[in-house]
């Protein structure tokens, strides 16, 4: 089993959610170190750039997950396209019990970040209200 960090569509109530197949770890968790949170391109998606110590610790939710569920997750994120997620591991700790875990996070290089097609610079948290602006590259027109 994977333990696997989200801060964006993937989280519980989001977007994405359908395709996260994985069993949520009791709490919410932030990255130990601070991490630059965009909404980025005409489809407002959540961005977590991997410069870490700019920007703020981000709070997301961490899910266990399958090797299936995990390879499902790749896929949405793209990680092995040129301007898809990198999957890389980082640190997270329980804002409610402290308890620190290792996981994986889906991020963006920092050479892949267009300044002008940031729509917003998001402090700490991906909320509903970002969600809402959000246009899923496989949604149907019409």
């Amino acid at each position: 089993m994977h333990k696997v960090f989200v801060f964006g569509t993937l989280k519980q109530g989001f977007p994405n959610f359908k395709t996260n197949k994985g069993v949520r770890v009791a709490g919410d968790f932030q990255t130990r170190q601070r991490y630059p949170l965009y909404l980025v391109g005409e489809r407002h998606s959540p961005w977590l750039v991997l410069n870490e110590g700019h920007g703020e610790p981000v709070i997301g939710q961490v899910f266990e997950v399958d090797d299936q569920a995990l390879d499902v997750m790749d896929t949405l994120e793209r990680i092995h396209e040129p301007d898809g997620y990198r999957r890389i591991t980082i640190k997270v700790h329980c804002l409610q019990s402290g308890k620190e875990l290792d996981v994986f996070l889906y991020g963006k290089p920092l050479e892949m970040l267009d300044q002008s097609e940031v729509n917003a610079v998001l402090d700490d948290e991906y909320r509903l209200e970002h969600a809402k602006l959000y246009r899923s590259r496989y949604a149907q027109s019409g």
